[in-house]
């Protein structure tokens, strides 16, 4: 008799973006004139850079004939988008080429680079999160059993709440794998240099691995803010990093990201064996994944051209443009909101002492606008609500017309 992973039972049989979608889609039959605008889910809506586009054209063609048509791939990246990272990324950080691996998404590395590590390991993740980090470690048998609170008995979740300004304390009790990610989705808060390094230290010290999640990086405008862990003197020991082209260069629908492994983050085998955690990746990576296509991985190669560089700047100025636009009308109606100054994401109290679900229904059904509910990322999440700046101007300026009025 065949047996399932149990694990995968113990999950909430609904996906929080399944739900939201569920709730608009009832909305719209009941008020089938309805016109709703969507400031929830964080899909992109400008046209990809012109740059990549025209790279993406060239390389199209290039497979049309026997002496550039391109096969399998190396599962890690071609070495030219390998180097132009390096160059563009991670130039003065000591970074490798054979450290990063590119792949199809922040979402799915974020989630497989569980399967390196042990069931038994204990895990950190901020409250509220990005549920993937949560459900993929479940899934994993990291999480033991679900709680009353919407917890889990394993996991220790690092409380972030309007009293510590929604920056994690460091665990009360040692852990052996820390998810961070900042700027922070959902919340939209960054860490200082200094607070970051505190996470690093305590790594070094309790032989920790921080997984850091910086796909919103590019939004980060004050200086004090880093761009990459490996800003931190000593990361390099213990931090693995994701990085995305989904939001900065629009690659939602393209796919496109990559993990930077250093091969000095270690890891210990049950002997107490030091394992480079570079070289278990590289294995994961090359066993389970045939590589992101050559056509996406020119595109992205084109975000590092001069022209390339410009033209995400102006959509992430662009993106930015709304997320002011968005915070100014907020606060017009007195919510208390974070955010939405190193990134396209804005955290905002709900009023009158609505619950996350309440608010959206109440978004939904007077003003047919669509957020995201702040306890779908955790009960630390209740009571606030998520807006995101990645939609059209004009769209979004009539959102907020409407929370205005």
């Amino acid at each position: 008799m065949v047996r399932i992973n149990e694990n995968f039972i113990k999950i909430p049989a609904t996906y929080l973006f399944s739900e939201i979608a569920k709730r608009i889609a009832r909305h719209k039959l009941e008020n089938p004139s309805a016109d709703i605008i969507r400031m929830g889910i964080g899909d992109v809506t400008l046209p990809l850079p012109e740059a990549c586009v025209e790279a993406m054209i060239k390389a199209a063609e290039e497979q049309r004939v026997s002496e550039t048509f391109r096969g399998y791939g190396p599962e890690q990246g071609y070495d030219f988008l390998r180097r132009s990272i390096i160059e563009n990324d991670f130039k003065a950080l000591g970074i490798e080429a054979d450290e990063i691996f590119v792949s199809d998404g922040a979402k799915s590395d974020t989630g497989n680079i569980g399967d390196i590590f042990s069931p038994n390991n204990k895990v950190a993740i901020a409250n509220p999160s990005y549920p993937v980090y949560v459900d993929t470690n479940v899934m994993g048998g990291r999480a033991g059993e679900p709680t009353e609170n919407g917890g889990w008995t394993d996991l220790i979740f690092l409380r972030c709440d309007e009293s510590n300004g929604f920056v994690p304390e460091l665990p009360a009790e040692p852990v052996d794998i820390i998810y961070l990610c900042y700027p922070n989705n959902p919340t939209g808060i960054t860490l200082t240099k200094e607070q970051l390094r505190l996470w690093v230290d305590y790594a070094r010290t309790n032989r920790a691995v921080i997984l850091y999640d910086a796909a919103y990086e590019a939004f980060i405008t004050e200086e004090d803010v880093p761009h990459s862990i490996y800003e931190i003197e000593g990361a390099k020991e213990v931090a693995i990093e994701f990085r995305s082209y989904s939001k900065t260069a629009g690659f939602t629908g393209m796919r496109c990201a990559y993990t930077v492994v250093p091969k000095t983050v270690m890891a210990f085998s049950e002997s107490g064996e030091n394992i480079s955690l570079n070289k278990l990746w590289l294995r994961r990576h090359t066993t389970k994944f045939n590589g992101t296509s050559y056509v996406v991985q020119r595109a992205a190669e084109a975000t590092y051209t001069p022209e390339g560089k410009e033209q995400v700047r102006n959509l992430v100025r662009y993106y930015m443009e709304n997320a002011r636009i968005i915070r100014q009308a907020l606060q017009s109606v007195e919510l208390k909101v974070f955010g939405g100054i190193n990134s396209p994401y804005l955290w905002a109290k709900t009023p009158d002492g609505m619950n996350s679900w309440e608010y959206f229904d109440f978004l939904l059904k007077k003003k047919n606008i669509v957020c995201t509910p702040g306890a779908g990322f955790g009960s630390g999440g209740e009571g606030y609500v998520r807006f995101s700046a990645f939609g059209d101007r004009d769209r979004i300026l009539e959102a907020t017309e409407r929370l205005v009025r």
